[in-house]
């Protein structure tokens, strides 16, 4: 069966469609006073008085247990808040990491203890985590991490360096893949996943800015960071198991669609007006939604299999992949069109959001995996190598 046949039609449940009223209405009132170009940083955004105030609705971990603080609901619950979260540009990054993936690998991987400490703190926004897979030389290569966990009398000893961890900076923890036995000419064998307490002694975070003027992507430097023995989640040597489980969650979700929804909303409510509409708008704005409107559905069918336990991973990564895309497409087209309009009758908040969306689109086809790599994996899935 090809990749595509294996994405079967999916409706979200009626009882998780309608938390979107209720959470509309919510952040309608939460963040009426930012403007459009500093909500189309959405996931990217940093808030942590908003967090919180979503974990108190019970919106964050809404798919952990009732018994960890989490919700006890579907992941299609999820899956209408982030919706509604980057639809409306809601800064929700400083907890993303730590509900869409760190939290999930938790429950499935970790020790009880690791569950009871961790999880309410994640539900209740009080807890980030950013990610530690990415490193110099490796990229999205990672069988080829060098970053070293060494066993040592209480736990482990951590050495090595990670980057493109976003909000590393504001961050409480990392789940980082390491090496504790072998080489990196070992792969896949010998990798594991520990939390760091970013706090810890050794343990260095150096923001970089990006070309928007943004430093939530980071670099992380561990020297000689003591572990405990409690800081290993799942089995030592599992860690390879772990990491492409988890990137099936980071991949997959409507954050690969709507990174520059915002902005698409903003011009599609001028060119409604008479004064603005046009033919060629028309067609642009068809074009977008044409596109919109199928990956939407792979998403949502992707979750599905998500929610069955199952780990589409080459699924996702062509979600990712035709997502990003089309998130790049959207602020080139849509500065053509601006630029063919007489300069005075553009609104200087648009020109605003354009000109983020613009600068930051190059890093949509990096995060989560470069467009190269993920090509390599559908080409394989599709049998074509």
């Amino acid at each position: 069966m090809s990749v595509l046949h294996s994405l079967a039609l999916t409706r979200i449940p009626p009882e998780d469609e309608a938390l979107r009223a209720e959470v509309r209405a919510f952040l309608a009132e939460a963040i009426r006073d930012l403007p459009p170009h500093v909500r189309a940083r959405s996931w990217g955004g940093y808030s942590t008085s908003l967090s919180r105030q979503l974990g108190a609705k019970g919106w964050i971990g809404i798919t952990l247990p009732r018994e960890y603080g989490g919700g006890g609901r579907s992941a299609f619950a999820r899956y209408v808040l982030a919706e509604e979260f980057l639809a409306c540009g809601a800064p929700v990054g400083s907890h993303w990491i730590a509900d869409r993936q760190s939290g999930p690998l938790i429950l499935k991987y970790g020790t009880e203890a690791q569950k009871r400490w961790y999880l309410p703190r994640i539900c209740r926004g009080e807890a980030f985590f950013c990610i530690g897979m990415s490193e110099p030389g490796a990229g999205s290569d990672l069988a080829s991490v060098r970053t070293r966990a060494v066993p040592a009398a209480e736990g482990f000893v951590l050495n090595g360096q990670k980057i493109w961890t976003t909000n590393a900076h504001h961050c409480h923890y990392m789940i980082a893949l390491v090496r504790t036995s072998g080489t990196a000419q070992d792969r896949h064998k010998g990798l594991s996943q520990v939390i760091v307490d970013l706090s810890l002694p050794g343990v260095t975070v150096r923001p970089i800015e990006d070309l928007s003027g943004d430093s939530h992507f980071c670099e992380v430097f561990f020297d000689n960071v003591a572990l405990g023995a409690d800081a290993l989640i799942g089995a030592e040597g599992q860690g390879w198991e772990q990491v492409t489980a988890e990137l099936a969650f980071e991949r997959s979700g409507p954050e690969r669609l709507f990174s520059s929804i915002v902005l698409f909303d903003q011009w599609l409510a001028c060119v409604r007006t008479p004064k603005w509409r046009s033919a060629s708008a028309q067609r642009l704005a068809g074009k977008v939604l044409t596109q919109l409107a199928p990956l939407r559905a792979m998403s949502v069918a992707v979750q599905e299999k998500l929610t069955r336990g199952e780990s589409p991973i080459v699924e996702a990564a062509l979600v990712k992949e035709l997502g990003t895309t089309l998130e790049q497409f959207i602020p080139a087209a849509i500065a053509d069109d601006l630029f063919a309009r007489d300069a005075e009758d553009i609104p200087v908040e648009l020109l605003m959001t354009l000109k983020y969306v613009t600068e930051a689109s190059p890093s949509f086809s990096l995060r989560g995996g470069t467009r190269d790599i993920l090509r390599g994996m559908i080409a394989r899935g599709l049998g074509l190598r």
